[in-house]
């Protein structure tokens, strides 16, 4: 297993922000990988507006995952409507 650093951005919302912290967490769990750890960063500035807001709360989780199921695991997260944005990242050892 290979470890991986996921950052996703949700909307503000509070309702919004627990279902999908909680799908992000399903699909990782469906795949096989492990969540290390789960760091919030905060609400914060958008770069770029994505889907017409502004501002987004980011949070980082570090994952241990096969290289194979990452690409499973980004198709599935590009399902879930309450998603800002995210990027995996492939972590140095």
């Amino acid at each position: 297993m290979r470890k991986y650093e996921l950052m996703v951005v949700f909307p503000l919302e509070d309702d919004t922000f627990k279902t999908a912290a909680e799908a992000v967490r399903k699909v990782v769990a469906d795949y096989g990988a492990q969540v290390v750890s789960e760091e919030p960063y905060g609400d914060r500035d958008l770069t770029y507006e994505i889907k017409k807001r502004a501002r987004g709360r980011y949070v980082l989780f570090n994952i241990n995952s096969e290289p194979a199921k990452i690409v499973e695991m980004d198709r599935q997260l590009k399902l879930i409507q309450d998603l800002l944005t995210f990027l995996f990242v492939r972590v140095e050892e």
